[in-house]
């Protein structure tokens, strides 16, 4: 898995509610991962074609066989390797004496030679075709056990259960597992670019399954798509509380820049477990999810967990069976906010997007509404309808009458079936700005670190790449060449009944990465839970000011956030100076 950071966008908002009611206690499931019985919807609806539990023994029995293939191959199984070939011949020959049409595509842009592995099971509508897929290679430092020996096993257990079973197919599904992802995502780019305009449009949504029996690991589920509502679905039938994910990137990237609605699903790489996700999942705080990601201890049977390895799996198989067998799927979709609220003062306005997703069968004409909205509030919607799939820019506008206070508005999306969302609408009071001016303290950096809180080593007097645009010290991010992650942050109050509340700072980016389209190290800019702004070694430039409206945080105290993720290999450092915080 290549990883940088990723602001954590829409996927964590409201989506459409599924009642499921689990035919076995959750303790059983959870217990028993391999053998977990499936959920019936409680109208007692029921698939036609029920997913058979998989097996997690079975899907370890893959993971030992692509240990055994490393350890025979110099210890690797890195695209170009004797090592990714035999892992290849293992996988493509199951899937082809279970049946499967089974095409060896190679990659001819990636670094070796190597193939992708393209596997259809006969049947549905290609039109809607549903896609799921894993990264087959690792890197020259191990095994690549759970990097992503892991997501290749528990999806080829999957596909050899659907040909065993060999239900009615209403939909049709796809399996790929991909060469060169970590060279950069090389061979699910090449797959994406073979296609069609009509053929990526035939692809529904795709999943990947990438890293999913991290020891410390908890469960990521990261993006709107069919696959990933129908993932979340099944979590929520065992009680396993999901999130989504500040790491990247798989897969999942080559299928959404080329339109198709993806999802990477994962339990962590290289980012440590917090002791809110120790509360939920259990582990240890303070430690990588993984802790022995891309390092030869990525071995089978010590860096696997079992109990996380089952329930990906079976939730493989339930999103699998779900939205490629049985009968006709209902058109349906999902409905979200981000952020879900804001803050304005009377006279001004407020912005939210309106995310949509098809979730089951075709996309369809979403007309949106709004409701809840006081007198001297008006909300408009552009567009206001929308395809699902598509997002719309909810404004949220104030008169100078409008009623201090705190207000629910409700937003609707009615086309087949009708889902809302709620967004919090705070109006500030119209008292007089008691505070005005520059907020942060030493924005300039030139006072040693308070009241900054700051990775060791990022504030200081530095030249060359971390240079200050003026006095004689910056804020340098990253820059090492090598996995690390720096962040700068200041909490800072800003007062009420102000007309303007502009956050500024000069940015440098410079990198040694030779890409002109993958973001391999990220700069994420946060205000409070907010995502501002996410900058990469795509955007290299000198000292750029850059500035952002925070009225939706009047009256707040929140914490002005840099967090600055670099991937494990080429230099790209961001460097901040002259930040102001500045109230009118």
């Amino acid at each position: 898995m290549r990883r940088g950071t990723v602001a954590a966008g829409p996927a964590v908002a409201v989506f459409a509610a599924v009642v499921l009611a689990l035919s076995v206690q959750s303790s059983v499931a959870a217990s028993s991962p391999g053998s977990a019985s499936h959920p019936t919807l409680a109208s007692g609806a029921t698939l036609l074609a029920a997913p058979p539990a998989i097996d997690v023994n079975n899907v370890k029995t893959h993971l030992q066989q692509l240990q055994t293939i490393a350890t025979n191959n110099g210890g690797n199984r890195a695209t170009g390797t004797a090592g990714y070939t035999a892992s290849f011949n293992y996988v493509s020959q199951k899937l082809t004496a279970a049946g499967f049409t089974v095409t060896a595509q190679t990659c001819t842009t990636c670094s070796g030679s190597a193939k992708n592995i393209i596997a259809d099971w006969p049947g549905g509508n290609t039109s809607n075709t549903y896609m799921f897929g894993a990264h087959l290679d690792g890197v020259s430092a191990g095994p690549g056990i759970n990097d992503d020996g892991s997501g290749s096993s528990a999806l080829l257990e999957v596909a050899l259960q659907l040909a065993a079973t060999n239900p009615t197919m209403t939909n049709h599904v796809r399996f790929g597992w991909w060469t060169g992802e970590e060279q950069g995502l090389v061979g699910s780019k090449f797959y994406v670019n073979s296609l069609t305009s009509a053929q990526r449009t035939a692809i529904k949504a795709y999943g990947t399954f990438d890293m999913i029996a991290s020891t410390n690991g908890g469960y990521f589920v990261t993006g709107t798509d069919a696959v990933a509502v129908k993932l979340r679905e099944y979590f929520s039938s065992i009680s396993v509380p999901t999130e989504t994910s500040t790491e990247c990137c798989s897969d999942d990237g080559s299928f959404r820049d080329a339109g198709i609605p993806a999802s990477i699903n994962s339990t962590g790489a290289s980012r440590t477990k917090t002791s809110a996700q120790v509360t939920k999942w259990g582990g240890t705080a303070g430690a990588a999810y993984d802790p022995c990601y891309h390092r030869s201890c990525d071995t089978y049977p010590s860096n696997v967990n079992s109990t996380s390895l089952g329930r990906y799996a079976n939730s493989i198989a339930y999103a699998v069976w779900g939205l490629t067998t049985g009968g006709t799927p209902t058109n349906d979709f999902s409905l979200s906010l981000s952020p879900t609220s804001g803050s304005v003062n009377p006279g001004s306005s407020v912005t939210a997007t309106v995310n949509t997703a098809t979730t089951s069968g075709s996309a369809q004409t979403v007309a949106l509404t709004a409701s809840g909205a006081p007198s001297g509030v008006s909300v408009g919607f552009s567009p206001s309808s929308v395809t699902s799939g598509n997002s719309s820019t909810l404004t949220v506008s104030t008169t100078s009458s409008a009623a201090p206070g705190t207000y629910t508005i409700t937003v609707t999306g009615t086309g087949s079936a009708t889902h809302s969302a709620t967004y919090t609408l705070t109006v500030n009071g119209t008292g007089t700005c008691s505070s005005p001016g520059q907020k942060l303290g030493n924005p300039g950096f030139e006072t040693a670190s308070s009241p900054w809180t700051a990775t060791s080593g990022v504030i200081g007097a530095f030249t060359g790449n971390g240079s200050p645009r003026s006095g004689t010290r910056s804020a340098w991010l990253n820059g090492v060449g090598s996995t690390n992650t720096d962040t700068l942050s200041q909490s800072v109050t800003l007062p009420a009944g102000c007309s303007s509340y502009t956050l500024s700072f000069y940015l440098k980016i410079s990198t040694a990465e030779t890409t002109t389209t993958v973001q391999y190290d990220k700069l994420t800019v946060q205000v409070g839970t907010t995502t501002l702004q996410v900058f990469s070694n795509l955007n290299v430039s000198g000292y750029t000011l850059r500035s952002y409206n925070l009225s939706a945080f009047a009256g707040q105290t929140v914490t002005l956030k840099f967090t600055g993720v670099e991937d494990s290999s080429l230099q790209t450092s961001f460097v901040i100076d002259d930040t102001a915080l500045t109230v009118a």
